[in-house]
């Protein structure tokens, strides 16, 4: 016959046992959040200093519609915009620097501005958003205000609606490594803007 106080420890031993943590396995990393993917997309964007990119625009304003081509070159230090009518004829060139934008067109007039948005009012009859175009283009917002934005599940954004233009992105492509927008659609009060990108060159 057991005493009492052996079947205690006894059951004590045993149930203390039963206790104790078996070693596992290491465990799967999460699945990255859509946070995550997003932050991963907008830090390759943000790699990209310079691109260039072929493609059509199309623009309907209140008075006026027109289509035809761009061929556009980004750098830091400026901008390299040639527009060409529908028969691919060329129509204007639009440089940006540092001291100003500057618009030639076919006859080899030119007319300069502090910004790109009043000297194409003027010259082309819309509002041309240069000085947010260069990230909207790249799929990513500028650094001023955010109103609204939508992303995908690959962290690329849907929608963004910033410094009065409503944005939306259609579909995009892999270029060396990085989707980039291939149809983009801006909407202000006053313009409609469709910008389909045929061709990037990103660096």
């Amino acid at each position: 016959m057991l005493h009492k106080p052996y079947f205690f420890v006894t059951a004590l031993i045993v149930l203390l046992a039963s206790c104790v943590t078996q070693p596992t396995s290491p465990s799967t990393p999460p699945a990255p959040t859509n946070a995550s993917i997003n932050q991963q997309h907008i830090a390759a964007l943000a790699n990209i200093n310079s691109f260039s990119l072929r493609g059509r625009l199309g623009v309907v304003t209140q008075k006026q519609g027109f289509s035809g081509s761009i061929e556009w070159q980004h750098q830091h230090s400026g901008d390299n915009i040639d527009v060409y009518s529908p028969v691919g004829g060329k129509i204007a060139n639009i440089a940006k620097t540092a001291d100003g934008v500057t618009l030639t067109d076919q006859k080899s007039r030119s007319i300069s501005a502090q910004d790109a948005e009043s000297l194409t009012e003027m010259t082309l009859g819309f509002r041309l958003p240069l000085t947010g175009l260069s990230d909207w283009a790249l799929g990513k917002p500028t650094a001023s205000k955010i109103d609204t934005s939508t992303w995908d599940e690959k962290g690329r954004l849907l929608t963004l609606k910033q410094d009065g233009w409503d944005i939306s992105y259609e579909n995009y492509a892999n270029n060396n490594g990085v989707d980039l927008p291939n149809k983009i659609v801006l909407k202000s009060e006053k313009v409609n803007l469709k910008l389909l990108i045929e061709k990037w060159m990103s660096h």
